[in-house]
């Protein structure tokens, strides 16, 4: 009888490892999405761009640096869009509502933004762009939403 027992015990706890590492591995494949709504637009006019950084290199103004980047046209208030097949991970998101289709932020002579902007977290903005740790956002489950209220500083 005991040595019955051991094969079954042999057995019991290589199913139960295998099936613990099956669980983990399927986890671990899990990809997050983020689902902005952006509100506060002034107008319809133009498109909503938004950039996706996973570091603080480039943030909030090169877009090359950015993991991820887009643009939708604006046909509705609040304005929705989504980054798919994310790792989880701390991200920041820059938006601007790009009212001409240029897809520049575009300055005054003074270099203030004459167009709205946003950003994750929806900092404070006193004399310049926030740094990527104050507009970061932990993505840890399969869906995060996030609200951006759009800033307009020269009337938009």
């Amino acid at each position: 009888m005991i040595q019955s027992t051991k094969p079954l015990m042999f057995l019991t706890s290589f199913l139960f490892v295998s099936i613990f590492s099956v669980a983990v591995n399927v986890q671990a494949q899990t990809k997050s999405k983020i689902t902005l709504t952006i509100d506060g637009l002034k107008n319809k006019n133009g498109q909503i761009c938004a950039s996706l950084f996973a570091s603080n290199k480039g943030f909030p103004s090169n877009g090359d640096n950015a993991i991820k980047s887009g643009c939708v046209s604006i046909t509705e208030v609040p304005v929705v869009m989504s980054f798919d097949n994310l790792q989880p991970g701390s991200y920041a998101i820059a938006v601007l509502h790009d009212a001409n289709n240029d897809k520049m932020a575009n300055r005054n002579a003074l270099g203030i933004p004459t167009e709205g902007f946003g950003f994750s977290k929806n900092p404070t903005i006193l004399t310049g762009p926030p740094k990527f740790n104050d507009a970061a956002v932990v993505l840890a489950g399969e869906n995060t939403n996030i609200n951006i209220k759009l800033m307009y500083l020269l009337g938009g």
